[in-house]
């Protein structure tokens, strides 16, 4: 699959997006647009098709990005999902170079712990069983919006397309419990530092292949 010059990052809050404005922007091979869709699937596959509808867009790049909920034991609040796939109601949407993103985010943010595996699409947040439930599935987290903004990327025509969140809340450390204001601020630390590895990530799609 061919990539063009351009990214586009996706992203549902204003916590979010303030968050990977507030990113060191250097290296970017091309055009990058930093795209709040607003919550949930609908308005992020809308979003995203109307962004990529601009003529000055149709070939960019996606990544899905922002916070998420850990669904695996063990994990922690700044913890970094890459999606080899995400899942929808319609079915999984394949990633692309997912290991590429993991091992540029080890570099852009050493000491952190990055998980790869699925990705899950919900319409509400999920919480006690309905979070052992989706766990049992193989996904290893869960947010709103990734799988939406997958599928309406790729509906609009072939392209690379990627999704990497920050754990805020996990089974051990959900919302609802003291401590969240910590884990809130920890994985906003993190999402303020993954911005190098979308360049990479990016750049190497664009590197030619032998």
């Amino acid at each position: 699959m061919d990539a063009s010059g351009d990214l586009l990052i996706a992203c549902a809050l204003g916590i979010e997006r303030f968050a990977l404005r507030r990113a060191r922007r250097g290296g970017a091979p091309g055009r990058v647009t930093l795209l709040r869709t607003g919550m949930g699937p609908r308005n992020a596959e809308q979003a995203v098709v109307t962004a990529l509808g601009d003529a000055g867009m149709r070939d960019a790049a996606v990544i899905a990005s922002g916070f998420c909920a850990g669904l695996a034991p063990g994990m922690h609040p700044g913890d970094l999902v890459v999606a080899d796939e995400t899942r929808g109601p319609w079915g999984s949407t394949p990633c692309t170079g997912p290991r590429l993103l993991v091992d540029a985010l080890a570099r852009a943010v050493p000491g952190r712990t990055v998980h790869i595996g699925p990705l899950t699409g919900s319409d509400h947040v999920v919480r006690g069983q309905e979070r052992a439930e989706l766990a049992a599935t193989g996904a290893l987290a869960v947010d709103m919006e990734s799988a939406a903004t997958l599928r309406g990327a790729l509906s609009t025509g072939p392209r690379p397309v990627a999704a990497v969140r920050v754990v805020v809340d996990a089974p051990e450390h959900e919302l609802v419990r003291i401590g969240t204001v910590r884990g809130g601020i920890s994985a906003f630390r993190v999402l303020r530092a993954v911005l190098p590895a979308f360049h990479e990530w990016h750049r190497s799609l664009l590197l030619p292949r032998r």
